[in-house]
């Protein structure tokens, strides 16, 4: 069991098809820490509104994080845009388990942190609600193709490759040219007084500073499957969960 002070995860989208949850499952097993940050589009209210799809494995990873929270963990729910029916009843706490829109963090290294989802920075989701909804039912369907074309891709010996991610941040470089929206978030913390960012949102992974503010976005877990964490000595590290699960696989494989 590895220890963590913090870990950040964003855009689970639990009650969608493309959520890995067996993964995220096994990540959370393997992994403990004083605060769990759930940074956003935790649980997809988009799709379970057009859809329900609940199977066992994102029963268990709900199951894991009360249990979590049950043995000590402080839970920290920032709701997102995909979950924002969640919005109209922060904040509210619930024993270790808390929900809210925003929430400030101070590292170990004492640097203050606003934690976001990030939709609110984001001038399509925020002022283009429909082509926001149009866009993700579009990004459904590129990821069940994903699957089409990676079965043929490891039957010829390829690694994974994502259809859909390369799509999306083709587009997300399009979208992000017109909003600014890193650069919204930059302003943001210099003109509250933080130091740093924690975002999701994008589903892009990645970790540096932006006119010295200190700019951390968390991935996703449906295709980057990655977390954010900082250890006890106050660094911040991202996880590539997908690359480590691979590479447990190669081991058995070779065992």
């Amino acid at each position: 069991m590895i220890k963590y002070k913090s870990i950040f995860l964003s855009d689970i989208h639990l009650g969608s098809k493309g959520c890995q949850a067996k993964s995220l499952y096994n990540f959370l097993k393997k992994h403990e820490c004083e605060n769990l940050f759930l940074v956003g589009d935790i649980i997809d209210c988009w799709r379970l509104k057009s859809k329900l799809y609940w199977p066992q494995e994102h029963v268990d990873v709900i199951r894991n994080i009360l249990s979590m929270s049950k043995n000590g963990t402080k839970v920290k729910y920032i709701t997102g845009n995909h979950d924002d029916l969640l919005r109209l009843y922060q904040p509210l706490n619930l024993g270790n388990i808390e929900l809210t829109e925003e929430y400030e963090y101070v590292s170990v290294k004492g640097k203050k942190l606003l934690i976001i989802h990030g939709d609110q920075f984001d001038m399509v989701t925020r002022y283009g609600r429909h082509l926001s909804i149009l866009g993700d039912k579009i990004y459904t369907l590129l990821l069940s193709l994903n699957k089409i074309l990676n079965y043929f891709r490891a039957r010829l010996g390829y690694g994974h490759w994502s259809l859909s991610k390369y799509l999306k941040d083709k587009a997300k470089q399009l979208v992000n040219k017109a909003s600014d929206y890193e650069e919204s978030l930059v302003k943001e913390c210099n003109s509250r007084g933080f130091d740093g960012i924690v975002c999701g949102h994008i589903h892009k992974a990645e970790i540096k500073s932006i006119d010295g503010v200190d700019y951390y976005n968390t991935g996703d877990w449906v295709e980057s499957v990655t977390a954010l964490i900082e250890d006890h000595n106050g660094q911040f590290k991202l996880i590539d969960w997908r690359a480590i699960e691979n590479q447990e696989f190669k081991l058995l494989k070779a065992s």
